[in-house]
């Protein structure tokens, strides 16, 4: 019979970066005192979290295994077909695991309800308890049995691709940014849907409508507003980011959308540049010159259970 796992992710909390750096609760209260803080405020934190985290565990069907994952080691971890996906922690956490995923189910818990926008952990730690709770021991096989969990409502949120022409792929929940490793210039040709154009530029961020309250409405507020796709769009939105102007590069092509099927496409001027995804700089493609980068709509997306 195959088993049910949960998976459930968490990330390493400030105490615990305190203590690797400093070695010791003394060294680290005195760290925070001189940064007019407690070690008790971080603590609290820290007890909350864990506190969450026993609590959802203790929740899980008697028959099920478990893996505790922490978010540095995400790219290491091999998410099985059958898995249910647990996350504990902020909604930037649900966005960093979403492109290791393969249609499996995600509940994200809010340990922090107050601390965390609550886009993406929709759940508070009790409701998150009483749902798994309430789910199968094993998927049922050769039954007429109804798989909770294949029940379980879903919000289909789109997610965004980014690929080379040698084939390395990388996929994000928010967004994708393509360009220079360090506060340089990139260079590139770009190719839209509206045309073509050699560009200098700070770099091309492209956006679901889960990415669009982030970094992409921070682009748009700047711009005096644009409307976002919705999260479950096959929609993305793009910016290029302070465009430069020479006798080489334009600036006519700074923004637009991508459209189902379609895609937006770099082909690299400079020696470099990196492709990440919300945010994990470390877990990146690198594309050199002459290569094409081509960023669209995602083949598979998040399915991010509903409260």
């Amino acid at each position: 019979m195959l088993r049910r796992r949960a998976v459930v992710v968490h990330r390493r909390t400030e105490l615990d970066e305190l203590l690797d750096r400093h070695g010791t609760r003394g060294q680290a209260e005195f760290f925070l005192r001189t940064r007019g803080r407690t070690l008790a405020d971080v603590q609290r934190r820290h007890d909350t979290l864990a506190a969450a985290r026993d609590a959802v565990v203790a929740a899980l069907p008697a028959g099920w295994a478990r893996a505790d994952v922490e978010r540095a080691d995400l790219s290491r971890f091999l998410v099985a077909p059958e898995d249910v996906v647990v996350v504990v922690g902020q909604d930037g956490l649900v966005a960093n695991v979403a492109k290791y995923l393969h249609g499996q189910p995600v509940v994200g818990v809010d340990p922090e309800p107050g601390a965390n926008a609550g886009v993406l952990v929709r759940h508070s730690v009790a409701a998150a308890a009483r749902l798994l709770g309430g789910l199968d021991t094993a998927p049922p096989t050769g039954t007429a049995a109804p798989d909770r969990v294949a029940l379980l409502p879903v919000d289909a949120l789109t997610t965004v691709r980014a690929e080379l022409d040698d084939g390395q792929r990388l996929t994000a929940l928010n967004e994708v940014f393509v360009g220079h490793p360090s506060h340089q210039s990139a260079r590139y040709a770009l190719r839209c849907a509206a045309g073509e154009e050699r560009q200098s530029s700070s770099g091309l961020l492209v956006a679901t409508g889960t990415g669009a309250t982030g970094w992409w409405a921070s682009l748009a507020h700047d711009r005096g507003g644009r409307t976002a796709p919705g999260r479950s769009d096959d929609r993305l939105g793009w910016f290029v980011r302070e465009a430069w102007p020479s006798p080489g590069t334009g600036t006519s092509l700074t923004e637009g959308t991508v459209e189902p099927g379609d895609a937006v496409a770099l082909t690299v001027a400079s020696d470099r540049l990196v492709v990440f995804g919300d945010g994990m700089e470390d877990d990146r493609l690198v594309a050199t010159w002459g290569q094409t980068v081509s960023v669209r709509a995602g083949e598979e997306p998040l399915r991010l259970v509903r409260p």
